[in-house]
């Protein structure tokens, strides 16, 4: 029997609120989801209140079968709360409440473990915005064989110091196409093009794979010195919160278990397509729907 992959993820888990319901998200979180339909043994580590927030949301991650023992239980803290606006075109911004539970993550001897016996330790930038979750971060980086940095700009939770530092940390690194213009211009890059500003990241990091979402018209990933190319997919959009989220679980896991990177990329694309035609961040995708997005032709011939 082959070994199972295991995945950590590290960072804020929390509510999005929306006008007219909420739903558990925070990016962090989303990926593990992801990651664990995907095949992958994922695990979060946290930090939620002792309220039913809380509760809830670690009886969901259970159900999702990710691994929630290291989620801590903060006795001041409520559990993390986002507030969602929505434009007419589906595009979420976010009031991200402060502090949280999230907030005050402390390292315990268990979660250095974990990481340490981990195939994948994945973070953001969002989590540094209070100094305990930072420290506690930047202690556990070590630990990890295969760093993953997912970036989450939200003003003004981030720094050009933090990202500089962020970015010296990972092997694989994750944007959308605006993260990663400021950034790279924030780290000095007079380039203007998207491919020149990834090549830029690339010498100032030491990342061996970097993607680039880019919305609707697909992404850009550079893996072994290479650039794969997907243009995107056509759907009508409810919601994008947790689309990048999925996107980034799927490429992770397939490159995880040996995909191509083409055939990967253009998964993920596909599965962040998906996500975005429905409401919420974590819907259930099926591979029958997916082979089927991906390949009309072949559900019209019968295959």
């Amino acid at each position: 029997m082959s070994k199972r992959i295991k995945a950590v993820c590290f960072g804020e888990v929390l509510y999005d609120v929306f006008p007219d319901m909420e739903r558990i998200g925070g990016a962090p979180l989303n990926v593990a989801v992801r990651l664990s339909s995907l095949g992958i043994d994922a695990e979060m580590i946290s930090k939620v209140g002792v309220d039913s927030r809380g509760e809830n949301l670690v009886d969901y991650l259970r159900t999702q079968g990710v691994e929630t023992g290291n989620i801590l239980k903060d006795e001041t803290r409520e559990t993390g709360a986002v507030d969602v606006q929505l434009s007419e075109s589906g595009s979420a911004s976010y009031t991200i409440n402060y502090p949280a539970a999230w907030d005050g993550i402390l390292a315990t001897e268990t979660i250095e473990q974990s990481i340490s016996r981990s195939d994948a330790f994945i973070f953001g930038s969002l989590i540094c915005r209070d100094d305990a979750s930072r420290k506690t971060l930047f202690d556990l980086i070590p630990k990890a064989s295969y760093r993953v940095l997912d970036f989450n700009l939200r003003p003004p939770y981030y720094s050009k110091e933090l990202l500089a530092e962020l970015i010296q940390h990972a092997e694989f690194i994750k944007f959308n196409d605006d993260e990663l213009f400021e950034i790279a211009k924030m780290l000095g890059s007079e380039y203007n093009s998207l491919e020149q500003n990834l090549l830029f990241i690339a010498v100032k990091s030491n990342a061996e794979t970097i993607c680039v979402t880019k919305g609707r018209h697909g992404a850009v990933l550079m893996h072994d010195k290479k650039l794969y190319y997907n243009s995107g997919y056509q759907v009508k959009v409810k919601d994008t919160v947790g689309a990048g989220d999925s996107f980034l679980g799927t490429l992770l896991a397939k490159m995880l278990q040996g995909e191509k990177p083409q055939l990967a990329l253009d998964t993920a694309c596909a599965i962040g397509a998906l996500v975005a035609a429905k409401e919420g961040a974590n819907p259930v995708i099926s591979e029958e729907l997916l082979h089927r997005f991906m390949n009309p032709m072949d559900a019209k011939k019968g295959k």
